[in-house]
């Protein structure tokens, strides 16, 4: 960990506690028991009263009033402290840096955006970001800021923090952002892209982590967030969600990426010409290719093109998609879904933040909407080692 990084928390070490801590945050200000949280997670009441115990100690829960009981004294209620900690969320676009601060809930806290140049190099851009985050309210700056998490076009390697041939900034190759960032910021640093920074928090606000879908990102560039059985996608290689640089013309214009016809170049080229149905359509087509590949429940839009003309996407990309399904099989089943994105211009800076977050509270589907106990079945306070631990 970088010196004078992060919060030493002892507290959200271990699976069970992360269970524990994704309860009380889906569960919201209402709380909930230490017998529902040990009845929803499969542990003894005694390891829950530990948890519960080390979590208020830190700060990070507290009591909520108490509820009636069916028997006995009535049942104390806890609650997530969303100001106990915070993380630090940067969406760093081509020509745009959004940064926000969000708390252990994942609301904002603070948001920042300025002016960027992605091409004009890493000194430049560090630049930018220090002086955005200096700007922030002093919550930026104090030890309950669990880390930041950086957002930025693809390709790049999520593990190592590198990025790869950036499509029109190939000088980027092989840069270790993740390691420039903490080191400048004295922060614990967790590097994706922006799409899946996007899809990822777009999943955390749903029951079940969202189930399956694709994010599609049209700004300054195209690509796609997956998630797939509510667990975001990277591929093997971190590479996937490429999604721009699938070929729909082989003769069309040169993609920046140096190929023909990408939908990316396609859709773009639309756009700036000031067409928005026609770069619709094509991003359509480009959808339908998806759906035929992975079967996802719906698809979700964002990104400044479409927000500029949300409506014209949404139904651009539905009315393709509704096309697929009158020639898939008998025709009966229904077109996949075609909706925007919440979060709205704020989508991958949000996400960013909840690179860092998310891991902290397990994985999704509880029946609160949040945590789940994933068949958890420990005795005592035994905990295994961590399965969610954000990876600085």
């Amino acid at each position: 960990m970088p010196p004078g990084g992060g919060a030493g928390l002892p507290a959200l070490r271990g699976h069970n506690t992360a269970l524990v801590l994704g309860l009380l945050r889906a569960a919201g200000p209402s709380g909930v028991s230490r017998l529902e949280l040990a009845a929803h997670t499969g542990l003894t009441p005694q390891a829950v009263s530990k948890i519960t115990a080390r979590l208020r100690d830190e700060g990070l829960a507290a009591e909520a009033g108490r509820r009636a009981s069916t028997g006995g004294k009535p049942r104390t209620v806890l609650r997530l402290v969303p100001e106990a900690r915070y993380a630090i969320g940067l969406h760093l676009d081509r020509d745009e840096l959004t940064v926000v601060l969000a708390d252990l809930a994942g609301a904002t806290v603070a948001e920042r955006t300025a002016p960027l140049d992605f091409g004009a190099g890493a000194r430049a851009v560090l630049d930018t970001v220090a002086a955005q985050l200096a700007a922030l309210p002093d919550e930026a700056r104090s030890p309950r800021v669990l880390g930041l998490g950086a957002a930025c076009p693809g390709p790049l390697d999520h593990e190592a923090g590198v990025l790869r041939r950036v499509t029109g900034f190939p000088d980027w190759d092989g840069f270790p952002l993740g390691e420039a960032l903490a080191h400048r910021l004295g922060l614990p640093v967790v590097l994706d892209k922006d799409t899946n920074a996007a899809a990822l928090g777009l999943a955390q606000r749903e029951p079940g982590g969202g189930g399956s879908f694709g994010y599609l990102h049209l700004g300054t560039g195209l690509g796609a967030g997956l998630v797939l059985g509510g667990a975001l996608y990277r591929g093997a290689r971190t590479g996937a969600g490429e999604f721009g640089h699938q070929v729909l013309e082989l003769d069309g214009p040169r993609c920046e990426c140096g190929k023909r016809g990408c939908v990316e170049a396609l859709c773009l080229d639309s756009a700036e010409r000031g067409r928005p149905a026609e770069a619709a359509r094509i991003l359509g087509v480009g959808a339908a290719n998806l759906v035929e590949l992975l079967d996802v429940d719906r698809v979700l839009l964002g990104g400044r093109a479409v927000l500029a003309n949300p409506g014209v996407y949404v139904r651009g990309v539905a009315d393709v998609l509704a096309e697929q399904a009158r020639t898939r099989g008998d025709g009966s089943a229904p077109a996949v879904p075609v909706a925007l994105a919440a979060g709205g211009a704020r989508a991958v800076a949000d996400g960013a933040a909840q690179l860092v977050l998310a891991p902290l509270f397990g994985a999704a589907g509880s029946p609160f909407g949040g945590g789940t106990a994933l068949n958890a079945r420990h005795s005592g306070d035994r905990e295994p080692p961590p399965v969610a631990s954000v990876p600085w």
